[in-house]
C-alpha cells in the first residue's frame, strides 16, 4: 500500500470526521424520540466507532489486504447490528464504501460496495416496511458515485506515478549528458593543450636540438658560426621557457584564483568540516612571503591529499592545518588525531595495493628540492611535514598578504 500523502491524510481525517458525525447523529436522534431500543442504538454506535477507530491503529491493517478486510468485516458486522437497531444506520454505508475501495483490491472492493448497498436498502426496507424506489436508488447511487470517485482517484494518482518516474529519467538522462558533455569537453580541452604543446614548445625544442647539433658540427673549426648557433638555441629556449610559464599560469589550480595560498587553505579546511563533520582548523605563523605558482600547487596539493587520506583512512575527530614561513622555507603542517598507522607498512604504489597519496605528495615537494616526512603510530595520530626551500628574500620584495 502506498504512504499516504498530505492530500490523502486530509482526505482520511474528513472521512473519520464523516463516520464519527453520522454515528453521533444516529445516537442523539434515537433518543430524544423515545424509542424501544434507544439504550441498544447507543451502545451499537459506541461500539461501530470503537472498532473503526482501532483500524488505523493498526499496522496490520495499513500494511495488508488481508488484515484490512478482517477489519472491515469487523466494523460491518457491528454496523449491521446497528442497521438492524436503527434505520438512521444507513447513513453509514456511504463512508464504508470509500474505505472498502480504498483498503480492497478492486474486484473485492466492489464486492463489498454491493454487499453493503444491498444490506443498506434491505435494512432501510425493513424499517419503513416497504420498497421503494427512492429507498433502492438511494444506497446505489450512493455506491455508484463512491465508486467513480475512489477509481477515478487511483488513475488520477497512477498517471501521476508514470509522470513522476518519467521525470526522474528525465533528470537522469540529462545528468548522464551533462556527464558526457564534460567529458567531451575535457577530451577537447586535452585535445587543445595537445595541438598548442606541439606547435609551441615540442617545435620549439626541436629547433633547440637542430641548432646544438649544427653548433657541434661548427666546433672547433668555426666559433663564429658556432657562437650564433648557441645564441639562437638560448633564445629559443628563453621563448619556450615563456610559454611553459603561461601554460602553468593557465593551468594552476581555480582555488588559488584571486587569491593567496592561505586564502585557499582557509577555504579548503572550512569546506572539509563542513562536508564531513571533521574539525579541521587553519593556523599561520611567520610573517608571509610571496610565493610561486609552483610552490603554492604543490603546497594546496599537499594539504588535499593529506586531509583526504585523514577523512578516507584517520578516523579523525580533529585536523589542523598549519602553514609556516621561516625566512628561507615555507612549512605546510597537517596534523589529526586519528588512529594513525605504520609509516613503514605503507604498500607500494600499485592497482590493488593504493600507496598512491603519498608517493604523489612526495614527488610534488621533491620537484621542488623539498621534504616529506610523516610522523605516525599506532592509536597515536599522523603529522606530516612538508618543506619547501625558497630563495634568500630581497630588501625590495613586497610582503605576502596574510
Amino acid at each position: 500500500m502506498n504512504a499516504p500523502t498530505p492530500t490523502t491524510r486530509a482526505l482520511n481525517w474528513c472521512l473519520h470526521l464523516l463516520v464519527a458525525g453520522l454515528l453521533v447523529l444516529a445516537a442523539v436522534r434515537a433518543v430524544p424520540d423515545g424509542r424501544p431500543h434507544a439504550a441498544a442504538v447507543c451502545a451499537a454506535a459506541v461500539a461501530v466507532g470503537a472498532v473503526y477507530a482501532v483500524g488505523p491503529a493498526l499496522d496490520a491493517v495499513r500494511a495488508s489486504r488481508r488484515g484490512a478486510a478482517l477489519w472491515l468485516a469487523a466494523v460491518g458486522a457491528v454496523w449491521l447490528v446497528l442497521l438492524a437497531l436503527s434505520a438512521e444506520g444507513v447513513w453509514l454505508a456511504f463512508p464504508l464504501y470509500f474505505v472498502q475501495l480504498h483498503l480492497l483490491s478492486r474486484r473485492a472492493g466492489l464486492v463489498a460496495v454491493t454487499a453493503t448497498a444491498v444490506a443498506a436498502v434491505a435494512a432501510f426496507s425493513a424499517h419503513r416496511g416497504t420498497v421503494t424506489a427512492a429507498v433502492v436508488i438511494g444506497p446505489a447511487l450512493g455506491a455508484a458515485v463512491a465508486v467513480a470517485v475512489v477509481w477515478g482517484y487511483q488513475a488520477l494518482y497512477r498517471e501521476s506515478e508514470r509522470r513522476r518516474r518519467l521525470i526522474e529519467e528525465l533528470t537522469a538522462t540529462r545528468a548522464d549528458l551533462a556527464d558526457a558533455q564534460r567529458t567531451a569537453g575535457m577530451l577537447q580541452e586535452r585535445q587543445r593543450l595537445a595541438r598548442e604543446i606541439h606547435d609551441t614548445l615540442a617545435q620549439g625544442l626541436s629547433s633547440i636540438q637542430l641548432l646544438l647539433r649544427a653548433a657541434e658540427r661548427a666546433l672547433p673549426d668555426r666559433p663564429g658560426p658556432a657562437a650564433g648557433y648557441v645564441g639562437q638555441a638560448r633564445q629559443a629556449a628563453v621563448d619556450n621557457l615563456a610559454e611553459a610559464r603561461r601554460f602553468v599560469a593557465a593551468l594552476s589550480p581555480p582555488a588559488l584564483d584571486g587569491t593567496t595560498l592561505a586564502g585557499a587553505l582557509e577555504r579548503l579546511c572550512a569546506a572539509t568540516g563542513e562536508r564531513h563533520g571533521t574539525e579541521v582548523r587553519l593556523r599561520l605563523a611567520g610573517r608571509p612571503r610571496p610565493l610561486s605558482t609552483a610552490h603554492e600547487v604543490a603546497l594546496l596539493r599537499v594539504a588535499q591529499s593529506a586531509l583526504a587520506n585523514t577523512l578516507a583512512h584517520a578516523r579523525a575527530a580533529r585536523a589542523e592545518v598549519t602553514l609556516s614561513h621561516e625566512g628561507d622555507a615555507v612549512v605546510l603542517d597537517v596534523t589529526d588525531d586519528g588512529v594513525g598507522f605504520d609509516p613503514a607498512a605503507v604498500p607500494p604504489p600499485g592497482p590493488e595495493g593504493g600507496g598512491y597519496g603519498l608517493a604523489a605528495m612526495r614527488a610534488r615537494v621533491h620537484a621542488l628540492d623539498g621534504t616529506l616526512t610523516v610522523e605516525s603510530a599506532p592509536g597515536r595520530g599522523t603529522a606530516l611535514v612538508a618543506r619547501l626551500p625558497l630563495p634568500p628574500a630581497t630588501h625590495d620584495e613586497p610582503e605576502a598578504q596574510p
